[in-house]
């Protein structure tokens, strides 16, 4: 059976509102190309380059008449480390801790003595005594 095209399909269905071939699919109302003539110019830059601890380069750029000053520490797209101006002597990694339990941090908070206490409170509570 030869392949039939969206057209044909769509007619046999009895649609009769079928699109024609020429039109822009994916446009909207007002899309167009945008050069810097409509847009306007765009602001004088400059760039800084970032080394992480992986070694990782990045370059963002920054608008040069602002009066803010380019941030010393940066986050590595790549890897997520922060990323200092030094190559020599980038930012050491974030040090990450383990994952606590609730049990953990309970026994942060109270001792071993004190957990017995509590536990013996809350079964003379259930045993009615």
């Amino acid at each position: 059976m030869p392949a039939q095209t969206g057209s044909t399909v769509l007619e046999k269905l009895g649609n009769n509102n079928v699109a024609s071939g020429n039109a822009i699919r994916g446009s909207r109302v007002g899309a167009g190309p945008m050069g810097e003539a409509e847009r306007g110019d765009t602001a004088p830059r400059f760039r800084i380059s970032y080394w992480c601890a992986n070694g990782h380069e990045t370059k963002p750029s920054f608008a040069e008449d602002t009066q803010v000053e380019a941030p010393e520490v940066w986050d590595c797209p790549r890897c997520g480390f922060p990323a200092g101006q030094d190559r020599d002597k980038p930012p050491s990694p974030p040090r990450t801790e383990p994952y606590k339990t609730h049990l953990a941090y309970v026994k942060e908070r109270r001792s071993d003595a004190d957990g017995a206490a509590i536990l013996e409170e809350a079964l003379a509570k259930l045993r009615g005594t």
